[in-house]
């Protein structure tokens, strides 16, 4: 079993940065795909950026690429999200996620969630 805790979430002006964690434990994330996801109020759940079990391949949805970076650190058995140039739009709840030995994570199915961490970006 595999808990999730995110962290790092907040208030930042549109044009700021911020960096979101996702601390892992019970299990190593060096043979889990990360996923992070997002969902804002009245909208469904989206894939916003992921990267592979071996930590070689990074995924991005379309509207953050560019702007967001994920990454990983094994030793801290912690996967970041580094998010630059915010816009009101990326205003939502934003979750982590792990699926054991998946390679391309924007189409895993994920086994575990975290509990979310808040993102608003002000306008």
């Amino acid at each position: 079993q595999v808990q999730l805790v995110e962290s790092g979430g907040g208030l930042v002006q549109a044009g700021g940065s911020l960096r979101l964690s996702c601390a892992a434990s019970g299990r190593n994330i060096s043979r889990y795909a990360m996923g992070w996801f997002r969902q804002a109020p009245g909208k469904q759940r989206e894939f916003v950026a992921g990267i592979s079990w071996d930590g070689r391949t990074t995924y991005y949805t379309g509207p953050v690429k560019g702007r967001f970076t994920t990454s990983r650190d094994t030793t801290k058995n912690t996967v970041y999200l580094q998010m630059n140039s915010l816009k009101a739009e990326d205003t939502a709840v934003y979750y982590c996620a792990a699926a054991y030995r998946v390679y391309d994570a924007p189409r895993a199915v994920y086994d575990y969630w975290g509990q979310g961490t808040q993102v608003t970006v002000s306008s």
